[in-house]
């Protein structure tokens, strides 16, 4: 399998305050545990800015414009978006540049370049709701991606699996009734930001949500996989598979509390990436969420862009 990387310094300038998990070190962490030999392989690349005008793909047009009247012009200057949600002066550059490395990642898998590829980007995405930046997130990176790939390659069944610890109910809103995306999520329950039980279904039952309980580990996990997430995916067969790839359900890691280890990971994308060779032609997209165990996320996302390459 051909697998890309898409990865760009500006990441790195999206600041946030001393002690906030979601830092620059995260990715430092990530690069660190690709330098070794066996992602020699690797196909690396610049993620492009994308345009202003590609966030109104999940986004209305006021919540652009909001995100840009915030951002501090002083260098060093951080704004409080909301709660844990910061801007500097690098933010927007650093979050379109996220959105431009997804699209670039659904052209490459759409158009047959390479067979999968990962993004590398901060901040995360999943929180950001349609009209609201929330949880770190300030645009939903997953969401306007699956909207790029139905905009410009026809895609009519996308599927997003969302195994942040977190449940994503930024994507979650933008896909309530759609029924052409289909959204699956494992997530500890409860937990930040207090959504996904597995009544909420979305008006078209395009939503399926598998929460898991405080302190549950590998087992759970899997089973949450076996029993509510692949059967969803089975049945709706997409054609295009999206991956919101947080590795914060992590046993190490600090803000939550549940017990996957690596493997688990690893394990979860072979499961999805045997739905993408069944049904989708084998393309698969997958963003970096949460993760905010530095040792825990190398980790994590290391074995899971390894599955990616081996196929």
């Amino acid at each position: 399998m051909t697998t890309r990387l898409y990865e760009h310094e500006i990441f790195l300038e999206h600041n946030t305050p001393p002690g906030h998990p979601e830092r620059a070190d995260r990715l430092r962490s990530l690069a660190i545990a690709l330098e070794h030999p066996y992602f020699a392989d690797l196909d690396r690349k610049p993620a492009p800015q994308a345009n202003e005008d590609t966030v109104m793909l999940a986004h209305p047009e006021e919540h652009l414009f909001s995100v840009m009247r915030q951002v501090p012009e002083e260098d060093g200057a951080i704004h409080q978006l909301e709660a844990d949600t910061y801007l500097s002066p690098k933010s927007l550059q650093a979050a379109l540049t996220g959105i431009g490395g997804a699209m670039a990642a659904v052209d490459d898998v759409m158009t047959g370049k390479v067979d999968n590829a990962f993004v590398a980007a901060r901040p995360p995405g999943h929180h950001a709701e349609k009209s609201k930046a929330m949880g770190f997130c300030l645009f939903n990176n997953v969401a306007i991606a699956a909207r790029h790939a139905q905009k410009v390659y026809g895609a009519e069944r996308v599927a997003i699996v969302d195994w942040d610890v977190h449940h994503g109910n930024g994507t979650q809103d933008i896909f309530w009734d759609d029924p052409s995306v289909l959204f699956c999520s494992t997530h500890q329950m409860p937990l930040y930001p207090f959504t996904g039980a597995k009544n909420e279904t979305g008006t078209k039952n395009n939503i399926v949500n598998a929460p898991l309980a405080t302190n549950d580990g590998s087992d759970h996990f899997r089973e949450a996989f076996k029993s509510r997430v692949l059967p969803a995916l089975e049945n709706f067969r997409p054609d295009f598979l999206l991956i919101s790839a947080g590795f914060d359900a992590h046993h190490r890691d600090p803000l939550a509390q549940i017990n996957l280890v690596g493997n688990d990971f690893d394990w979860a994308t072979g499961r999805l990436m045997e739905i993408a060779g069944k049904y989708a032609g084998n393309r698969v997209v997958s963003l970096l969420e949460g993760g905010y165990d530095l040792e825990g996320l190398a980790e994590s996302a290391g074995l899971h862009i390894s599955r990616l390459m081996k196929g």
